[in-house]
């Protein structure tokens, strides 16, 4: 059995974000379900992993480490992912693209969010549908401008998949999932192409962690 433990949640786009860079670094892991939906995540036994309740939990080289992008850079620097540029300004812009995704977009279409403003609106029609709409398109669109500054190939940032396809490719499952209109944005969906075509991306697929 692994010794790398992470707690995670299907459906949760940072929970993808690192199945996504643990099987870019082939890293056996074993999945632990955390059911959000029936709120496991706020249940003793998950804040003592994580006060803020909050998916994954990565149990790795000793470690219990939370926040998607902060175990992300430490599976970087320790297994040499190479998943940021090493010029400066490169980086930045490379970084740029991941943060749209994970600091802008995901926070406000985080579930919990979702839930209070659907909570809010008093029975509002298509809810939380309309709140998620309303959010991710005018990100992804922004996202699609950003890569206009950037040499494809093919993807985000270069000829490999970095810290900005391990954020978008679960950002475009959400869309997907909420009905938002994708067909006027060719560069983003490249990307999601040429990252379908990875086995790290295809394992780390929601649909493919789905508990039985």
């Amino acid at each position: 059995m692994s010794d790398v433990i992470l707690y995670d949640y299907w459906r949760s786009s940072a929970s993808y974000r690192v199945r996504i860079a643990l099987n870019m670094a082939e890293i056996s892991y074993r999945s632990e379900f955390v059911d959000l939906v029936k709120g496991a995540h706020r249940e003793a036994s998950h804040l003592s992993r994580n006060p803020q309740g909050l998916v994954p939990v990565l149990d790795i080289d000793g470690l219990r480490l939370t926040q998607s992008l902060a175990i992300l850079d430490y599976l970087d620097r320790t297994r040499n992912l190479n998943l940021l540029p090493n010029e400066p300004a490169e980086r930045a812009a490379a970084q740029a693209l991941a943060y749209s995704i994970a600091v802008d977009i995901h926070p406000v279409c985080n579930l919990s969010v979702a839930r209070h403003a659907t909570e809010l609106s008093d029975g509002a029609d298509d809810m939380p549908g309309s709140w998620m709409r309303h959010f991710i398109r005018p990100g992804l669109l922004a996202f699609e401008a950003l890569l206009s500054g950037f040499k494809q190939a093919p993807y985000c940032a270069g000829s490999t998949p970095g810290l900005a396809d391990i954020c978008l490719v679960p950002q475009i499952y959400n869309a997907r999932r909420w009905q938002v209109d994708l067909s006027d944005m060719p560069k983003l969906l490249s990307v999601e192409a040429a990252c379908g075509n990875l086995p790290a991306f295809a394992a780390a697929y929601p649909d493919a962690n789905a508990p039985t």
